[in-house]
């Protein structure tokens, strides 16, 4: 026995080679350095719906919003959340929020893209498309900063109910340059918007509103009241409701006077949030606050529901993103992760999940689009595509909100534990994932608001009508769900009480119409199959055998 063996007669532990422990191997890379605007669903609907011409500038911005930089600003501007500052250091209030740089880069980026209020003073066809396309894109790379983009875009055909305001206004809300701080309006390069409906009280009732409003001799009115839930409120301007003689009336708030003086906003707290982490949510205060009316007194809820109407839009743009994002990164792990010897993508029951989450997606992405487009015919005086919109708008934003929490969860799954951790970025996807379904009136808010529309507004029932009609003949279980769901509508008892049940299969019976006229066979094929027949599970990932999975997998974003 030598000195380097054992009693056994095995080398000792200490001259065996050294174990390798920190080899990374089989781990899949960041999804990151690439253009976004590669992906042929978005590409495709740009197309379709008119905005053909922006492609070259929607793949600037996506390689930005896919570049590494601008990964990381994500990441920094929800690990380093808005800061309230209400006084200065001698006792002054000031009311202002503090927030991380990579927040001030994100929205550099999102309005330097035209995703503010360009699209109102683009004479173009398809400026609206053009602009839902970008604002998708920059939704895959971070929610949070869209909020005050998505309100600066929504508040000016609200705006435009008292044209002297408009007039002063819009075109620095039009601006592609971000301005931040609070300065004198007339001063700033670009503004932003914010709008303060709701109260402790009341909540989604927002006739159930305390804050009042004294008209003054010079034009003004002066406000005083408490707002429950009032985001981003370091924006320039604020659309508030507030009760006068006349009724709930609707008033512009500038957080600074023409004169540079600061108007009264004290910001009593910021929101302890679920998710959207880098915007400021917060409950202002007014006391004696400087406004003025906009639209006619009494005539709060029509005039800013013009606002509420566009930032129901972009919820649904989101939740389209957000899916679309989630997807993005279960597909991209997929094609790069191996399991027993095999690629997860090459995987049978994987391949049907993915392929699942795919048409989801898919459906959601095209909806999407479709109503981006209404939007921008509208706008240019289509009234059978205002019609339309009335309708398709609610539909889709209960929808396709409604389903992205179980699609978000499902592709966080895809990546089992590194899903979980938040290096990976799945995490913020799956907080925000909610979001949408809650804001600009949630599930329960939406299906009453179709139900209303129904009622009284005939003319969006006969747009939505020949919209499905039109793809009617091509698939018997399009046809089929169009007959049950005229069977539905046709039984106004317990309306309300069957109103999900109701949207549901309008939206389902719609993403059917618009697949089968738009998107490639097997697409359409799968989701009349199990969407609409009776050929699919309850879960993601039960697609039936016979599905296209490649089809459907060459559909699915990353890389």
């Amino acid at each position: 026995m030598t000195a380097d063996s054992t009693l056994d007669g095995t080398a000792p532990l200490r001259s065996r080679p050294a174990a390798r422990t920190h080899e990374v191997t089989n781990q899949t890379p960041p999804l990151v350095g690439h253009d976004v605007t590669d992906d042929a669903v978005l590409l495709e609907g740009v197309v379709r719906e008119g905005a053909e011409w922006h492609l070259d500038d929607l793949h600037r911005h996506g390689r930005l919003v896919g570049s590494e930089e601008a990964q990381r600003w994500a990441d920094e501007a929800n690990r380093c959340e808005p800061v309230l500052r209400t006084h200065d250091r001698n006792g002054n209030r000031v009311d202002e929020v503090d927030f991380h740089p990579a927040y001030h880069s994100l929205m550099d980026l999102s309005v330097s893209a035209g995703l503010t209020g360009p699209a109102w003073t683009d004479g173009r066809p398809g400026a609206h498309v053009a602009r839902a396309a970008g604002f998708m894109l920059s939704t895959t790379l971070e929610a949070g900063h869209l909020c005050p983009v998505s309100m600066t875009y929504a508040v000016v055909p609200a705006l435009r109910n008292s044209p002297e305001l408009a007039a002063r206004y819009e075109p620095l809300l039009a601006s592609r340059v971000y301005d931040p701080g609070l300065r004198a309006p007339a001063s700033k390069r670009g503004l932003l918007a914010g709008m303060g409906m709701t109260e402790k009280q009341g909540g989604t009732d927002v006739r159930a509103g305390t804050t009042t409003a004294v008209e003054q001799g010079d034009g003004t009115w002066r406000l005083r009241g408490h707002k429950w839930f009032t985001s981003a409120p370091m924006n320039d301007l604020f659309l508030v409701l507030a009760q006068t003689p006349d009724g709930l009336s609707c008033f512009l708030v500038p957080r600074v006077l023409p004169d540079g003086s600061r108007n009264t906003f004290r910001i009593q707290r910021l929101k302890d949030k679920l998710g959207n982490r880098s915007n400021a949510s917060s409950e202002p205060e007014f006391d004696d606050t400087v406004a003025w009316l906009v639209g006619a007194p009494g005539r709060g809820v029509r005039t800013i529901i013009d606002m509420v109407t566009m930032t129901r839009m972009d919820c649904l743009l989101g939740s389209a993103a957000g899916t679309r994002a989630a997807l993005a990164q279960a597909a991209h792990h997929a094609r790069h992760r191996s399991v027993f010897g095999t690629k997860l993508i090459h995987q049978p029951l994987m391949r049907n999940v993915l392929a699942d989450l795919s048409l989801e997606s898919e459906a959601a992405t095209t909806l999407a689009f479709r109503v981006a487009g209404a939007t921008d015919r509208a706008e240019r005086g289509d009234a059978g595509e205002r019609a339309f919109l009335r309708l398709a708008t609610a539909v889709g934003k209960y929808w396709v909100c409604k389903r992205q929490p179980t699609a978000v969860a499902e592709a966080l799954e895809c990546l089992g534990g590194n899903g979980y951790v938040e290096d990976s970025g799945m995490p913020r996807l799956y907080r925000e994932a909610p979001l949408n379904g809650i804001w600009e009136g949630s599930g329960n808010v939406n299906a009453l608001d179709v139900l209303r529309a129904l009622s009284r507004e005939p003319e969006s029932l006969e747009a939505f009508r020949s919209e499905v009609e039109s793809a009617l003949g091509a698939d018997t279980r399009l046809d089929a769900a169009w007959r049950a769901l005229g069977a539905e509508l046709a039984r106004p008892e317990e309306a309300e009480l069957r109103a999900r049940r109701t949207i549901e299969q309008m939206a389902l019976v719609l993403q059917g119409a618009l697949l089968v006229r738009h998107a490639p066979a097997a697409v359409a094929d799968a989701f009349c199959a199990t969407r609409l027949g009776s050929d699919g599970g309850t879960a993601f990932g039960t697609l039936p055998a016979g599905v296209d999975f490649a089809a459907l997998l060459d559909r699915a974003p990353g890389s």
